[in-house]
């Protein structure tokens, strides 16, 4: 014996499951770009200078290299669209925060 719970869910999840089947627009070109410029910026020597810096068990250094990833990776993904003639569009730049030591 199916317990009722059982009986009125089971709709229910079969039709959430079975969801749209109309497929996703394939990307534009400026989203490739946006993609490649942000797949350069992480792979880029900058990066990987900046992970070498990384000391696991010290939490102010963890946050540090966190904060200077994010500025670097934010500048090398905006040089490399402007390279390729991309704008981003306008904007403020972030406050960066230093930490006192």
């Amino acid at each position: 014996m199916i317990p009722l719970r059982t009986t009125l869910a089971l709709p229910i999840l079969l039709l959430v499951a079975c969801g749209s089947t109309t497929p996703s627009p394939p990307p534009t070109a400026e989203q490739r770009e946006f993609a490649e410029c942000r797949a350069e910026a992480r792979a880029s020597p900058e990066m990987r200078e900046i992970g070498r810096e990384s000391w696991m068990n010290n939490t102010t250094n963890q946050a540090r290299i966190q904060n200077e990833r994010a500025e670097t990776e934010a500048r090398l993904f905006a040089d490399c669209l402007r390279r390729r003639g991309i704008s981003r569009g306008g904007g403020v730049e972030p406050v960066r925060r230093r930490n006192a030591i």
